[in-house]
């Protein structure tokens, strides 16, 4: 590595954003945002492609290779940001998967799947990358509705569990656990979890948000925020294109979270749709 010192300009990354949502969530960022904008990807080539898309309209987002099931992968963003930033402003955790209605894929694959994508590594990303969040950084973890429609059909007791106040990092990844564990067994049920893989791991989201808010309050650097958010019904490949919104419209409330200025005292640590705090659960 050179001798180069690292820029003190100030950076957003947004993970998941060759297309769709996150795509425009770039593109937004890129019209707003005072600082660089990294456009990731796992595949390179998409990634570049979404790239030169964005400059043919006159923006320059950067583009960096980024697989958050693949740690390494997390790890090298981290050490790239380190040595060219010095740190990090904007976080959204976009990237993620879901089945489709009519996949075929039986339950127990799709609750490994989704809940190891969208939960686990999505808590991977943070806990790698929150280290370097400067004071003032804003975190955005792009959740559903669908987690506020799965919560409530599980059975009160893993409601509580979700709700408790105390609950932490350990016991959410536990909780998750045991959701795939059940589906591997076909027992999810019974145990009072619903039939929804994407709507359980994106409870998953939505409760780490509130858990790591709890964190940041606590942190010596100032003013660090973290929320959830509903980005709506869009029309993108995850939707299969069923959507009502424009990936544009579907971008507004997580560029509106990751846009908080620093005098802003709300929202932090809640779930957010249409830019309006939802009562969760």
């Amino acid at each position: 590595m050179s001798g180069r010192m690292a820029s003190s300009a100030k950076v957003a990354v947004v993970t998941g954003s060759n297309k769709g949502i996150g795509f425009a969530i770039v593109r937004a960022l890129c019209k707003q945002f005072e600082g660089d904008v990294i456009l990731t990807a796992r595949d390179e080539g998409r990634g570049k492609e979404a790239q030169k898309s964005l400059e043919s309209e006159g923006l320059n987002p950067k583009f960096h290779q980024l697989d958050i099931d693949n740690k390494v992968s997390v790890e090298k963003l981290r050490d790239f940001l380190k040595a060219q930033y010095g740190g990090l402003d904007i976080l959204v955790n976009n990237a993620g998967i879901a089945y489709k209605m009519n996949s075929t894929a039986p339950f127990a694959e799709q609750a490994e799947r989704t809940v190891c994508t969208n939960f686990f590594s999505t808590l991977t990303a943070c806990q790698v990358l929150f280290p370097l969040l400067r004071p003032h950084s804003r975190v955005v973890n792009v959740s559903s509705m669908s987690s506020q429609m799965a919560i409530v059909k599980c059975s009160t007791e893993i409601q509580n569990r979700f709700k408790d106040q105390a609950l932490g990092v350990d016991g959410l990844k536990q909780l998750m656990s045991d959701f795939v564990r059940l589906a591997k067994e076909g027992k999810h049920k019974e145990a009072g979890w619903p039939e929804t893989a994407y709507g359980v791991s994106k409870i998953g989201v939505t409760v780490l948000t509130m858990i790591q808010q709890r964190q940041m309050d606590t942190d010596s650097r100032e003013d660090i925020m973290v929320n959830a958010c509903c980005p709506g019904y869009v029309a993108t490949d995850m939707s299969s294109f069923k959507g009502i919104k424009t990936i544009d419209q579907g971008a507004q409330t997580p560029v509106m979270l990751a846009l908080i200025p620093p005098s802003a005292d709300s929202p932090r640590g809640q779930f957010v749709s249409e830019k309006t705090i939802q009562k969760w659960g």
